[in-house]
């Protein structure tokens, strides 16, 4: 990625995790800093994105286990991380390994008859715009095949960060094993236990106040007696609800079971866990009460589903550290509860203002008074607030779910249903329609008047 019109060193980035927030960080970098990058995909108002000079740039993603792999199963990426991913020419490959939800986000059914309650569709769903609901490992499959065709970045594996040293110009960083390298600028995308994080701030987590039971089962086992016009459908009761969506070109069924649960009442398990095996008899025994298709699902799900002790942070009001030498994104800087399903969506929301940010760095150094450290804090300014909004409301919808709202306590659960029906018709609208280039464009505009 050399440039043949400059003698600067090329400017080195440092990946700290290599989950889904970290690789999709390396390529949207690489495409929208370097001339060669992969450029198919959406090319609807996407001259911004397209480089005009030779930036040198070398990118390396550090992962701290000895293989690049998801855990977990389904995720999913909404209309707004769809379009980004269009953009970044990743979108065909992960449509492939969707699951088809039938124009609709959720459809929202009485946990004791599925009765509906309400049914949210996709008002953005065409075909390049639509809900992906996607295996987690088959999707980071994906992202490390794209980064290995487009010679978007190196990666290095059994490389965990333990510290951080502020160089001057440069940032040190050293892993467990006693290497070493320095970057120009260092990103943490550990996740929610990040060590890039906490050389800078504490963690805050608290308990949830929920656990949560994940597992899978064929498609086949559902399809001929499937009562519903869509597989992405949550029966919601007082205290508990269950959803289920499919993957894997709908050849999986993703099953979720929450149930809100006391501190106290965990006994030994409250540490913050999302590998835990389960017992699928509590599965049956806290869902005793829901209707057939729910039973006929959990007979049908993982014999040892997995256990997920829910942790919640309070935003984190600063994002950037060392004079901009130094980046968080994904979970490590907004770790949220799931209700929404969109925290995958804004840590690729993150990787893509980021890399848009440092491409208007890079590009104008030799001509501009701004700073890294300023360019850095423009990243900040634009996704800190969003995010934080989506920790926020992420948080009501699992409260709205299992009717533990404020509005909603104490009154008889057909009180509550037409509360829940006009609380969730429309709440995921904003967080799926921000042109999040607008905003970025707005930010860059009012920070070069200062």
């Amino acid at each position: 990625m050399a440039s043949s019109s400059s003698q600067r060193k090329p400017f080195r980035i440092a990946i700290i995790g290599g989950g889904i927030a970290g690789l999709f960080a390396a390529l949207s970098i690489h495409h929208h800093c370097c001339r060669h990058a992969t450029t198919n995909g959406d090319n609807n108002n996407n001259n911004h994105i397209q480089p005009d000079i030779d930036i040198d740039i070398d990118i390396d993603v550090y992962e701290q286990a000895a293989e690049y792999k998801e855990i977990g199963a389904g995720l999913g990426l909404a209309v707004n991380a769809a379009k980004l991913l269009d953009r970044i020419g990743l979108f065909d490959d992960a449509r492939a390994i969707a699951g088809f939800r039938n124009n609709v986000w959720i459809s929202f059914r009485r946990y004791d008859d599925s009765s509906e309650i309400c049914t949210v569709p996709l008002k953005d769903e065409t075909a390049r715009r639509m809900q992906l609901s996607v295996h987690r490992a088959e999707f980071l499959e994906i992202l490390v095949r794209a980064i290995r065709d487009r010679k978007a970045a190196t990666l290095h594996t059994n490389k965990k960060c333990v510290g951080l040293e502020d160089l001057g110009d440069l940032m040190k960083v050293t892993f467990v094993d006693g290497t070493t390298t320095t970057a120009n600028l260092v990103i943490g995308a550990d996740g929610i236990h990040s060590n890039v994080r906490s050389h800078y701030i504490g963690d805050n987590a608290q308990y949830g106040n929920m656990i949560v039971y994940r597992g899978l089962c064929p498609m086949s086992e559902v399809q001929g007696w499937w009562p519903f016009d869509t597989y992405s459908v949550s029966w919601l009761a007082p205290g508990k609800h269950v959803l289920v969506y499919p993957i894997s070109s709908n050849k999986i069924l993703n099953i979720v079971a929450f149930v809100t649960t006391k501190k106290e009442d965990l006994g030994d398990t409250v540490q913050e866990s999302w590998t835990m095996a389960g017992d699928k008899d509590s599965v049956r025994r806290d869902f005793s009460e829901f209707d057939t298709p729910v039973q006929r699902v959990i007979e049908l799900m993982d014999t040892q589903p997995q256990k997920w002790i829910l942790y919640d942070r309070q935003p984190f009001k600063k994002w950037v550290f060392a004079g901009g030498k130094v980046a968080l994104l994904g979970d490590a800087a907004h770790a949220m509860l799931p209700h929404q399903g969109a925290g995958a969506g804004q840590a690729v929301e993150d990787g893509y203002i980021l890399s848009r940010t440092l491409h208007d760095f890079l590009s104008t150094r030799s001509t501009s008074s701004r700073s890294q450290e300023d360019w850095l804090q423009i990243y900040q300014s634009v996704r800190l607030p969003r995010a934080e909004k989506v920790q926020a409301t992420s948080r009501q919808a699992g409260e709205l779910y299992e009717m533990e709202a404020p509005e909603l306590k104490g009154l008889p659960y057909d009180e509550c249903v037409p509360i829940v029906r006009s609380k969730i018709q429309d709440r995921m609208n904003w967080i799926w329609s921000e042109d999040i280039d607008q905003a970025y464009e707005k930010a860059r505009g009012w920070r070069s008047k200062m």
